[in-house]
């Protein structure tokens, strides 16, 4: 039987021996401490152009990255102002980015929280507080998210940058994924072509962009972003089959994750049911 047993909390910013650079390496090698996902370190103490540095860098594989601050203790001015910085610093340097900033601390204090809720939603910020608790000889932190992000769902129609098939040839090694997924799309929505934007590639009819559907070509995977709404329908197919997806937000619907052609060819099926969901939700017939 389990030993129920009282842990005594510590501050990191007062202990003789842990310092910042520590719990930076130790997000830094176990990013999914965070809790926000599956994430990959990019890189530490990163040189920002404007002076000073990032303290972590992460990114998904939904094309977001994660400019992350850490401070011992109390959240103060700088640090606030600092983290979206390095926030700003980095989106205006690869705005093909998905870009939030985090602020790690070990209190967030009511002042300073209600300084960031002013922000949250103008600037993408999550908030989040350390704990630590000694063990025995070991110290154990975990990581208690205070303020999420607040995101705003945002039609591609709004973010329009026309380019043209080149762009995207340049881009990506599998664009032909996108041509022979999409030949089996107007199969059941004739009259559409592709429409290439600096993004993403969209769909139109008769010159009007309806994008129930969209393409995100990588260098060597394509994602299928399918406007179904947050309809759970196809979620049990979709884990049968193997099919890698997350939820997106922003974009109301399904982010497929297509490696291989031989993917998408094996369970068409359940592709094609998921595609004609985002088609009625949007009256096409």
């Amino acid at each position: 039987m389990s030993k129920l047993i009282s842990a005594k909390k510590i501050s990191l910013k007062n202990h003789p021996e842990i310092r910042e650079d520590a719990i930076q390496k130790f997000i830094f090698d176990n990013p999914n401490v965070l809790g926000l996902g599956e994430l990959e370190p990019i890189r530490r103490e990163k040189i920002q152009v404007s002076g000073g540095r990032l303290d972590i860098l992460l990114a998904d594989d939904n094309g977001t990255r994660y400019e992350v601050e850490i401070q011992l203790g109390a959240t103060d001015p700088s640090h606030i102002i600092r983290t979206i910085e390095y926030w700003d610093n980095e989106r205006k340097r690869y705005p093909q980015y998905d870009h939030c900033a985090v602020i790690v601390a070990e209190e967030i204090t009511g002042r300073f929280m209600n300084v960031i809720q002013l922000f949250n939603g103008a600037i993408p910020l999550i908030a989040m507080q350390i704990q630590a608790v000694k063990v025995g000889d070991d110290i154990q932190l975990s990581f208690v998210k205070v303020l999420d992000r607040v995101s705003y769902a945002v039609d591609e129609e709004d973010e329009v940058e026309p380019t043209d098939r080149n762009y995207w040839n340049k881009k990506s090694d599998v664009i032909k994924y996108v041509d022979e997924i999409f030949e089996d799309v107007i199969e059941y929505a004739p009259g559409f072509e592709l429409n290439y934007n600096k993004y993403y590639i969209g769909v139109r009819k008769n010159g009007i962009s309806q994008n129930f559907i969209s393409f995100k070509p990588k260098k060597k995977f394509i994602y299928l972003n399918v406007k179904c709404g947050d309809d759970s329908n196809y979620i049990e197919e979709l884990n049968e089959a193997g099919v890698e997806y997350t939820y997106d937000s922003r974009g109301r619907g399904l982010r497929l994750k297509i490696s291989k052609m031989e993917e998408y060819k094996v369970n068409k099926a359940v592709f094609e049911k998921v595609i004609k969901e985002a088609m009625e939700r949007k009256n096409i017939e």
